[in-house]
């Protein structure tokens, strides 16, 4: 209903099945920010395919080899999930993914 009423812009960056698991909203410079499989996105809220920056930030090869010898299952399970983005101050975003099942955290700074 919303696309046959023009009433949305459908994420096109979407189609890689990322599983987006956490967004942060950042009103005061009209971005979204969005956790998923892997990647961390910066989305312009105005047209959220316009000027669309992605960290590719995968889990340690180690690791994902780890985590299929531990019997999880290596596309649902053992990749970096985004959990946490969360404000630390007003250049820079905590963000944590679970780095198949080692969680790893680090700083990203918005400029």
């Amino acid at each position: 209903d919303l696309l046959l009423s023009n009433s949305c812009i459908p994420f096109l960056g979407s189609t890689e099945g990322l599983d987006f698991r956490t967004l942060l909203l950042d009103e005061e410079r009209s971005r979204l920010l969005a956790g998923a499989k892997d990647h961390i996105f910066l989305l312009n809220l105005v047209d959220v395919n316009k000027n669309v920056k992605k960290i590719y930030w995968p889990a340690a090869k180690e690791k994902v080899e780890l985590c299929k010898l531990a019997g999880k299952d290596a596309h649902t399970e053992c990749a970096n999930f985004i959990r946490v983005l969360q404000p630390y101050n007003r250049t820079h975003v905590y963000v944590c993914g679970t780095g198949a099942f080692h969680p790893l955290c680090g700083y990203i700074e918005l400029g």
